[in-house]
């Protein structure tokens, strides 16, 4: 009877923790937004905006990008162009390269069934300008039009630790 209360009190523990550190987590994040992509089919006209409001440009922040693609894929890796267009309409663009697969072609994304999820860097430790909405455009920029195989596009924004 000992032993069962222990392990009750173990479990009730592990479990408060979890939850605090989810609950941690979530109190971080800004937004964390994809958008599915019709078809499987990444076109350079379907660019996905997602607007970004940002409370405090005192402190430091993460944004990601946010990706999903199937197995079918073609590719090792993915080019993309991000416009950051701030409150006072000043535009920054970005081109970056993301590396998915292994040289031997093992995808470095998490498998979930028939789609790998990825998490990628945009801008660690980064400050905002100033305090406002923050509309970002991501668009596609390989030169296949439409890129294949792609399933959803996003992007996550947190505060730094």
């Amino acid at each position: 009877m000992r032993v069962s209360k222990i392990y009750m009190v173990l479990i009730a523990t592990t479990l408060t923790l979890l939850l605090n550190a989810c609950m941690n987590a979530d109190k971080n994040t800004i937004i964390d937004h994809n958008v599915e992509v019709t078809d499987l089919n990444w076109s350079y006209v379907d660019k996905v905006k997602i607007d970004v409001k940002i409370d405090d440009p005192s402190v430091f922040y993460n944004v990601y990008l946010n990706l999903r693609i199937t197995p079918d894929y073609k590719y090792s890796n993915l080019f993309v162009l991000i416009h950051q267009i701030g409150p006072d309409r000043q535009v920054k663009n970005i081109r970056q390269e993301y590396t998915l697969a292994n040289p031997d072609g093992e995808w470095l994304g998490q498998g979930s069934g028939n789609l790998y999820n990825y998490q990628m860097p945009s801008r660690l430790h980064y400050k905002f300008p100033a305090k406002g909405i923050y509309h970002f455009v991501i668009e596609q920029n390989m030169r296949d039009n439409p890129l294949r195989e792609v399933s959803d596009v996003g992007l996550r924004v947190e505060k730094a630790e």
